[in-house]
């Protein structure tokens, strides 16, 4: 019937046409899309007829795929001051752009990039520019990102391998700079999200429209990167602030997507001017980084010493040849606000040439000629800071126009203009173009700025991303250049008149190799962690399962004996997962009858506890130790994982014992896909043996613990079957006695039997598989400590029986187990500079 509703009459427009018509009607003479169907375009048309399909007429439907297809990519980033990351919004309508107007585009980014580089180079060279007078010397030593150390230092290959522009198209569709980004320019990933998003959603609908791939932008950067490197086959990383960034997720993704390694600062060293790699393999050569941290941070002995995400002697690293750093420390002196000002004379001196796209026009406050038009034009031009500090005039640190401010706020701003007008730059109020958006269903004009990226290939040429990301905003001006509040991206798409042929990122041939690639001790920790504490919340939900079940009367039967219901609420509390509350003594209700219900209540509320509480192992805190493990781990993780991970625990729905079971039934399916998906998904590398470890480590610290438990001379058949519930065990003893529960036969099953996968014994031969394939440091042929003391734990296991199997020695397997995960920790992981001195450790 929806098919007959949205079916075209005979001479109706179709649906596609109707669209275009409806939005053009409403939308100013700015418009994008109304200014392309004035040239005659049709690509809008296309992707409107293509969309009605589609969604049968329904707009609301496409934006609700869409973000679904974001959810699904895991893509998100943070808010300065939010702990937790938000979904990236993005438009289901992408920005088209046709290929006569990007090849104006792609042109001029490219040149404006040459014309930066050329720049930086006399800035830290000859400093010709500012000996003549071309660009005043306060532009350059006001910035805070000029660094004094870094002039004569001539950094391997470029001083810029990556640069993205802000543009803005006007009301007469000139396209124009609004922002250089040269420091560590973020969104390139985000760019690759949003096309691997639309991509999903829109399908063969991109191949009609002839779109231009991305696959040969990030390719040409790789390559670029890897040519100006000492060694044919590099190994790059991209140096990340850390998991608290606001574009973290989009470096992970990066990282994956290009093959690099996410490091933090932490990972890094630099011994005999080499630049190096923590690994679980001992140091190894790293050739470049791709720096998404500023200056001042990467290296305490030669910028900010207070730095703790720096790499101590990074720079002398750099200045011998032996580091690239993309892009060079310095580079950020060109981003001030007031050498938009110079970059026309400049061009024409360093290049020869004028501008391909112009900035919007600007006045640098700190010459007397400008700052006399800026104060008789006050009130029509955008005032900003010169630089990135706050001046007094502007204390939000925000662009304004004077004619909007209070008569105060025009006084100090004229003041302090006056006083420190070099802190003070004056631009055009440029209003932007507008494109097509989806809102609450209806196709709606919202303006938009689009961020570009040029990179340098293995030939030092400069190539332009076809395509970037557009930022759509409310307020039609130059200043809604920030995702935040109300703001929100879209796909910017190149449409050719030509079919585009397929490519990917991999060139066309690739030697075959079955290197799984480089560990960081970081990585190879996060991954053990993750894997101990995700094994710990499933423990503890058998517990909680196991306490809530056999408390439960659900069919008239006797619940479990009340001494193994007491060990059970003490395991609770014993492991962490329940923090007990001291009460005040209640009086004691006379009329109630003797072992009523008190008992049982108690167990409820610990199970409710163990579930929610702040206790140590509970599974709300678990949870939240294994996301913030796995937020720093995203590029080795699969978005499957990350977002089980991330998910939020199930709501409570009511406060008894029957809706607490049911939200740890279902949390345990969720624990059981993680660890389905370990099994299967993960490849069987180091960082698979290291994930896998942590958890056999913990199944049999917890089994011993169990087995103490319920497993001791005293046990009872209502213990022994706990035993068996909690081992997961209950079918294989079922079917293996048929006599009966008897303690002996299920010590045997949970502790010893190598062929059950719940046992104490196959966690052990597990953890001696895993061992034995780990790089060893010594080449002398001697154990290491770790080596040692597993030999003690598999001895110890060897010559039990059921029968020795007393409180006693699960204690000492414990505590031994325990050791062994400490003993790997300081063998493999961080441990300060102390990986640095262990013998026979070597560099490659």
């Amino acid at each position: 019937m929806q098919g007959d509703m949205t079916a075209e009459l005979p001479g109706m427009p179709s649906l596609g046409e109707g669209w275009l018509q409806s939005y053009i009607a409403k939308a100013g003479t700015a418009d994008a899309l109304r200014g392309d169907v004035g040239r005659g375009a049709k690509w809008w048309q296309a992707l409107f007829e293509g969309i009605g399909r589609m969604t049968e007429g329904r707009l609301d439907l496409l934006q609700q795929r869409m973000a679904r297809q974001v959810q699904e990519l895991g893509t998100a980033f943070r808010l300065p001051g939010e702990e937790r990351e938000r979904p990236w919004p993005v438009s289901a309508m992408p920005l088209l752009i046709g290929e006569d107007d990007w090849e104006i585009i792609a042109a001029g980014v490219a040149q404006r990039a040459e014309l930066l580089e050329r720049l930086l180079d006399d800035i830290f060279g000859d400093q010709e520019m500012v000996g003549s007078g071309a660009l005043p010397a306060a532009l350059i030593t006001g910035s805070r990102a000029y660094w004094r150390s870094q002039v004569g230092v001539k950094p391997g290959g470029y001083r810029l391998h990556i640069y993205a522009a802000d543009l803005g198209r006007d009301p007469s569709g000139e396209w124009r700079v609004l922002d250089d980004h040269v420091r560590a320019p973020v969104g390139a990933g985000y760019a690759l999200e949003n096309r691997l998003a639309a991509t999903r959603l829109m399908g063969a609908l991109q191949t009609r429209l002839h779109v231009e791939r991305l696959a040969p932008f990030f390719s040409a950067f790789r390559e670029g990167l890897s040519a100006v490197c000492r060694r044919s086959e590099p190994r790059i990383g991209l140096l990340t602030p850390g998991r608290y960034n606001q574009s973290y997720a989009e470096q992970a993704h990066l990282a994956r997507y290009l093959g690099f390694l996410l490091v933090e600062g932490s990972d890094l060293a630099v011994r005999e001017d080499g630049l190096f790699v923590r690994t679980i393999e001992g140091l190894k050569r790293i050739d470049a980084l791709w720096r998404r941290i500023d200056s001042r941070l990467l290296d305490p002995l030669a910028f900010d010493a207070t730095s703790a995400i720096g790499v101590p002697g990074l720079m002398d690293a750099m200045a011998a040849g032996q580091a690239v750093i993309a892009n060079a420390p310095g580079a950020g002196v060109v981003e001030s606000t007031a050498i938009a000002a110079f970059l026309p004379a400049l061009a024409r001196r360093l290049m020869g040439e004028d501008l391909l796209l112009p900035n919007i026009a600007t006045w640098w406050c700190g010459q007397d000629g400008p700052r006399s038009q800026v104060e008789a034009r006050l009130d029509e031009l955008l005032i900003a800071p010169a630089f990135s500090e706050a001046p007094v005039g502007l204390p939000r640190g925000r662009p304004a126009i004077a004619a909007n401010m209070t008569g105060a706020e025009r006084a100090a701003l004229l003041a302090d203009m006056r006083r420190r007008p070099m802190d003070y730059v004056a631009m055009e109020d440029v209003h932007l173009s507008t494109t097509p958006a989806v809102l609450d269903g209806q196709l709606v004009p919202r303006p938009f700025t689009v961020r570009v990226f040029a990179a340098r290939d293995g030939e030092g040429r400069w190539t332009v991303m076809p395509g970037g990301f557009a930022r759509i905003g409310d307020v039609s001006d130059a200043r809604v250049t920030v995702m935040g509040e109300g703001a929100f991206s879209a796909d910017v798409c190149v449409v050719g008149s030509k079919s585009v042929e397929p490519v990917s990122l991999l060139p066309q041939k690739v030697p075959i190799r079955r290197n799984p690639g480089t560990l960081t001790s970081r990585a190879a920790d996060n991954l053990f962690w993750l894997g101990r504490y995700l094994e710990r919340g499933e423990a503890t939900l058998r517990l909680i399962r196991a306490t809530l079940g056999g408390s439960i009367v659900a069919d008239g039967g006797a619940a479990l004996f009340p001494l193994t219901l007491d060990r059970l609420g003490t395991m609770l509390i014993s492991s962490g997962a329940v923090v007990p509350e001291e009460h005040e003594d209640e009086e004691e209700d006379e009329d109630a009858p003797e072992n009523s219900h008190g008992a049982i209540h108690d167990l409820r509320e610990l199970a409710q506890l163990a579930l929610d509480g702040d206790g140590p192992a509970s599974v709300a805190t678990l949870m939240r130790y294994a996301r913030n493990i796995a937020s720093g781990t995203r590029d080795r993780l699969s978005a499957d994982v990350w977002r089980l991970v991330d998910a939020p625990l199930p709501k409570a729905t009511s406060a008894d014992a029957e809706a607490t079971l049911a939200r740890a039934v279902d949390l345990q399916e969720r624990f059981s896909a993680l660890a389905g998906l370990a099994a299967e998904n993960m490849g069987r590398t180091a960082g698979w043996r290291f994930h896998d470890m942590g958890r056999r480590i913990e199944r049999a610290m917890w089994g011993c613990r169990q087995v103490r438990s319920f497993g001791g001379a005293d046990a009872s058949a209502d213990d022994l079957t706990t035993l068996l519930d909690l081992c997961d065990s209950q079918i294989s003893y079922r079917a293996r006695y048929l006599a009966g529960l008897a303690l002996e036969p299920v010590r045997d099953l949970v502790a010893l039997d190598p062929y059950n996968p719940r046992s104490i014994a196959f966690q052990v031969e597990r953890i001696s598989n895993h061992l034995q394939n780990l790089p060893a440091l010594r080449d002398d042929g001697m154990s290491e400590p770790h080596e040692m003391i597993f030999y003690r734990i598999e001895s110890a296991l060897r010559t039990a029986t059921a029968e020795t199997m007393d409180g006693t020695m699960m204690l000492s397997l414990e505590n031994m187990l325990s050791e062994l995960s400490n003993a790997i920790s300081t063998r493999f992981f961080l441990q300060g500079n102390e990986g640095f001195r262990m013998a026979g450790m070597t560099l490659a």
